[in-house]
């Protein structure tokens, strides 16, 4: 990685920053609530029980409590890594794939982050750019792996 007068100045990383193999602890963490799971499964108009109704939860699911929305949870932890990585020097996000969701995470929990570097490589179409994938993981207070993702991002390069 690099230290922290060679980074943006909003904080993030540039392309040249990114070590293949470097696992980073963020250090932001979020304790989850009902009404994170209720204004973001309203805002994008998902009436899934699963996420609003304490109800419905308590008498015909194996939970017995509301679980967090997945595409919630899949945000928070990007955002929890934006502060380390990527404020000031994304182009753009190019993709998420292999999204998991291996354990279940419910208001009250506390998710905290890391992001591991696993590839990158000079874009071909713009010389001021590169590619970096990283794994987000997600886990809650006890250490459950509640998210995982793997996400290309555009990143600018030093000086570009």
């Amino acid at each position: 990685m690099t230290d922290e007068s060679s980074r943006h100045p909003r904080g993030g990383l540039y392309f040249e920053d990114f070590t293949i193999g470097t696992t980073i602890a963020h250090r932001l963490t979020r304790t989850v609530t009902q009404m994170d799971n209720m204004l973001f499964s309203n805002m994008t108009l998902n009436p899934q029980p699963l996420h609003i109704d304490a109800h419905f939860c308590a008498t015909e699911t194996e939970w017995g409590k509301p679980l967090m929305n997945s595409l919630f949870t899949l945000g928070l932890m990007i955002g929890i890594s934006v502060n380390d990585t990527t404020v000031g020097t994304t182009i753009a996000n190019l993709g998420m794939t292999d999204v998991k969701f291996p354990a279940p995470l419910f208001e009250g929990d506390t998710v905290n982050v890391t992001t591991e570097v696993v590839a990158k490589r000079e874009s071909k179409s713009r010389p001021d750019a590169g590619i970096v994938e990283m794994v987000h993981r997600a886990y809650k207070q006890d250490g459950s792996l509640v998210a995982e993702c793997r996400r290309q991002a555009f990143m600018r390069k030093r000086g570009a």
